[in-house]
Order: structure tokens, then C-alpha cells, then sequence
């Protein structure tokens, strides 16, 4: 690939960016490190705690059949082979603990973008990537993210829903608990109705997308297997949101308060700043464990890529 990630920045993006969708062209895709050969390696040395291998129902094409699976010993071409034929997602997460060479694109990319949108600026030690390898059927169901969040295609074509970051598409309540922890991104609520506000974006190798926070969004494939990355950041504008949201969070249930405002300056954002702080240094935020039910096991001679096994918990 070039020495550029971004080969020619369109300069109206510098004005969008986190405030509405926009779209922009990358070079990744023709970077040696997502190769097939380079991700069977990235697949091979990476712990079990840095990945989640997932598949869903078919037939009832339902959140509620999203089921949690492993590679057991298979090699990581092994699991591509299941992948590229089957009917499975594989979300890998800081590739860069198996392989130093992911952390230095992802410290690339933030720090391309940075230097093309003015006063952005993140923090680097919250910058993170993630690596999505996943069937030509699969379907990512609604959810929304809490950092800042774009998505990268490398390989294949997917089919983006992005929705309204308010209400009704985005709930007050539900994203406040998303972010107390008491509740899953993917535990938002969707109606069929919302689809007529989505705007629907095509994404090919080399674009990237990138929402303003918390946008929800959906993922359809497009009919081959498919190669994306996401990142996620943080910076200051981001951390008060979050905080704003989460004291909000706070007052919400202990008060019942309703109608609550998210401000984003002055006297009510320092003070719900202030309020998010001390519960969370005082030891007062209880962080659930994650725990998923892992009930199949990846295997590229079965059709679908996967066979069932013993259920068993897994606690992250």
C-alpha cells in the first residue's frame, strides 16, 4: 500500500466529521497484515479472551438466535476456510497484543485523522481496533456503540443501516444503562418502522464510515465473505457525553427524575460531571461479568462452518 492510509481526504469531511455520516477512501485493503495469510497467522496467536466467534439462525433471522461458539484447535486457516464458507462472525479484539504491527497502523490511522480534522484530538492509550471476519449471510443485529465509532471495509461488500443518535431510535433510559452497565448494546429497542430514517450506505473495500456518537446502526453482508475493521476513540467531547449520560443514568434511578437534559456546557454538565466521578471512584458502580453461553464449536467441514457441543459458561 501507499505510505498513506487515507490517499486523498476529502476536505468537506473535515467539517462532518462526528457530526454527520460521512464516507472516505482508504488504503487498508491493500495492506499486507489483512491478507488471508497474515489473519490465519493473527488467528493462530490469538488468547481465547481476545476473541468472540458467533452465528445466528437462518431461517428465524432473530438477535434472540445469536449464539456464542470457539475455534477449539483448528488453525487459523482452518477458521477462515469455515468463514468463507459457513455461516459465522469472528470479532478479534487488540490484534495488537498478538502482533505489534496492528498497533502501529491503528496509532496510522487515528493519527491521519487527526491531522485532517481540526481540534480532534484523542486519547491514545483508549484507541482500539478490532478485526471482523465474517459469512456471506451474517447479519450484525441493531445496537449502538458507546465511544466515538467508524467502520472500515477491507474485503467484500456490507450493507450499513445507520439511524438517528435520539429518541425514538436511541432511548434515553436504555443507553444510560448501557453505559451503568446493566444492560447489552445489542439490548436497544428496534422496530421495522425505523428503517424508513436509516440512511443505507454500500460499503466496498477501501471506504470507511464514520457517525456521530452513538449512532445505531445495523450490518447486513452482502453475498461474500467479508474483511472490516472497527475503531473506537475517545476524547474530551466524548468523555463528558459519556459522563453527562451516565449521572443521568444515576439521577434516573435513584430519584426517578424524568426528562432529564444533556448538557453539553456550564453549571449542569460540571456538576453531572462531578456526580459520574465519584461513583465510579467510590467504588459504588458495580461492573457486571460478560457471560456467554458457548454451545458450538467452529468446523470447516460441517456446512454452516460450525457443530454443536456441550454447553458451557464463559465469563469475560
Amino acid at each position: 500500500m501507499t505510505n498513506k492510509i487515507f490517499p486523498d481526504w476529502q476536505a468537506k469531511n473535515s467539517e462532518l466529521f462526528s457530526k454527520h455520516i460521512i464516507t472516505e477512501k482508504h488504503n487498508l485493503h491493500k495492506h499486507e497484515l489483512f491478507t488471508d495469510e497474515a489473519l490465519a497467522k493473527l488467528i493462530d496467536k490469538t488468547p481465547r479472551s481476545n476473541y468472540h466467534v458467533n452465528t445466528h439462525d437462518l431461517t428465524h433471522i432473530h438477535k434472540s438466535t445469536w449464539r456464542d461458539g470457539e475455534f477449539g484447535d483448528l488453525s487459523g486457516e482452518e477458521v477462515l476456510n469455515a468463514v468463507r464458507d459457513g455461516h459465522i462472525w469472528i470479532n478479534i479484539q487488540k490484534p495488537w497484543e498478538a502482533d505489534p504491527a496492528y498497533g502501529e497502523v491503528l496509532d496510522q490511522m487515528f493519527r491521519e485523522m487527526e491531522e485532517n480534522v481540526p481540534h480532534f484530538e484523542t486519547m491514545p492509550d483508549k484507541n482500539k481496533m478490532t478485526i471482523l471476519i465474517s459469512s456471506p449471510k451474517i447479519k450484525v443485529f441493531y445496537h449502538c456503540d458507546i465511544p466515538g465509532q467508524a467502520l472500515w471495509q477491507i474485503r467484500g461488500r456490507k450493507r450499513v443501516y445507520i439511524y438517528p443518535n435520539s429518541e425514538p431510535f436511541l432511548k434515553n433510559h436504555e443507553m444510560e444503562k448501557i453505559i451503568l452497565g446493566r444492560i447489552d448494546e445489542h439490548d436497544i429497542t428496534y422496530q421495522d418502522w425505523y428503517d424508513e430514517y436509516a440512511k443505507i450506505l454500500d460499503l466496498e473495500p477501501g471506504v470507511m464510515s464514520h457517525w456521530p456518537i452513538n449512532g445505531p446502526h445495523r450490518i447486513e453482508n452482502l453475498g461474500v465473505m467479508n474483511v472490516s475493521l472497527t475503531t473506537e476513540h475517545w476524547n474530551t467531547e466524548l468523555r463528558n457525553h459519556y459522563a453527562v449520560r451516565y449521572a443521568n443514568g444515576l439521577l434516573r434511578d435513584t430519584l426517578g427524575i424524568q426528562n432529564l437534559a444533556t448538557p453539553t456546557s456550564g453549571l449542569g454538565m460540571y456538576a453531572r460531571l462531578a456526580l459520574a466521578g465519584f461513583h465510579k471512584v467510590s467504588g459504588l458502580r458495580k461492573l457486571k461479568k460478560m457471560k456467554y453461553n458457548v454451545d458450538f464449536r467452529v468446523d470447516p467441514s460441517e456446512e454452516l462452518g460450525f457443530k454443536d457441543i456441550k454447553a458451557y459458561k464463559l465469563v469475560k
